[in-house]
């Protein structure tokens, strides 16, 4: 059975970041801050990238060391069709979303999200489903452990707006999917809110 380098590079950086919260030992604290490089360097031998990517990619954080999240909202129009927004960065398509903010619930932040990347208006936020993105071939790893929260969302309208991070927001039928950025959402997540849509269930409480 293979070795699963990235999730022990992830328990060590987790490890060396709760470390440098609690010790009050100034010998520790280096100790641990010397484990935090030495993961950083194992994130970049794995990802086959220069540390110095692996050392951006890393989101700041202090703390206990718990999992991000990421939120991810499904809007249809009247015909059935997927809203999506293409991403500056790759130049492909993706449910639009990104990171939960602090003082403000995944429900909230998801709408925001939809509104700030695509310029269309969303409301009733169901959530759909939960992933351990750890668990399924996201196109490119991550050094954070990453919950993906997926809402299906009713469609108020909108435009296109343009900023920083996406340069186009269309409709797509489901057997007319663009490219799509995969390390931020998969054929089968799309699939899978459209089955949600369509069963009309209430989505589960998440605020």
């Amino acid at each position: 059975m293979p070795h699963d380098w990235l999730a022990f590079a992830k328990s060590l950086r987790a490890i060396a970041q709760t470390g440098q919260t609690y010790t009050d030992n100034k010998y520790e604290l280096e100790r641990y801050r010397q484990l935090e490089a030495l993961t950083n360097q194992m994130f970049a031998v794995l990802g086959d990238v220069p540390i110095e990517k692996i050392e951006q990619l890393i989101i700041p954080d202090k703390g206990y060391a718990t999992p991000k999240v990421d939120v991810r909202g499904a809007v249809f129009d009247e015909a059935g069709r997927v809203l999506l927004v293409r991403e500056i960065k790759d130049g492909r398509w993706t449910l639009p979303g990104g990171w939960a903010d602090v003082n403000e619930s995944p429900s909230e932040g998801v709408l925001k999200e939809i509104f700030e990347e695509s310029g269309h208006r969303a409301s009733s936020p169901r959530l759909a489903m939960l992933k351990d993105r750890s668990l399924h071939p996201y196109a490119y790893y991550s050094p954070d452990h990453i919950y993906k929260l997926f809402y299906v969302c009713t469609h108020e309208g909108g435009a296109f707006v343009p900023n920083n991070e996406t340069d186009a927001a269309d409709f797509f039928a489901r057997d007319a999917l663009p490219p799509l950025s995969e390390g931020r959402t998969l054929t089968v997540d799309i699939h899978e809110c459209w089955a949600f849509a369509a069963s009309n269930a209430p989505g589960i409480y998440s605020d």
